[in-house]
């Protein structure tokens, strides 16, 4: 089986052992993706910010690795906070109306960073 992996500007892929998204055959697995600005600049602040950079550098690695954002078949989302669900969801519907995949949301604690509000993971098949 030929195993394709992307890498990101994420400090914790290099130091915790990951990739960014891994491609095996027809199926792209996506990490949990933090929002963590590619030109090192300040997390965004607004849920919704935090939810599009997530799903703007998770569909990066689906295109790098042949996908789009209409071959998406399931995301999980985690927020810090059941407050920040529907901008997190009005970010989602933005990121991902051209598949509307199954998804979950779930609260947690907290993430890594505290500045983090969401963390998004996400499943994309090539069929």
């Amino acid at each position: 089986m030929t195993r394709r992996l992307v890498r990101s500007a994420s400090p914790f892929e290099e130091r915790y052992g990951f990739s960014r998204a891994v491609r095996t055959v027809n199926v792209i697995r996506v990490a949990g993706t933090a929002p963590i600005p590619q030109d090192e600049s300040d997390t965004p602040e607004s849920p919704f910010d935090q939810m599009l950079l997530c799903g703007q550098i998770a569909l990066a690695a689906i295109e790098e690795l042949g996908g789009a954002a209409g071959d998406v078949v399931r995301t999980r989302m985690y927020i810090t906070d059941a407050a920040y669900s529907d901008e997190v969801g009005r970010a989602h519907h933005q990121l991902f109306q051209s598949s509307t995949p199954p998804a979950t949301m779930v609260v947690v604690a907290a993430l890594l960073d505290p500045a983090w509000k969401v963390e998004i993971e996400v499943e994309a098949s090539l069929e």
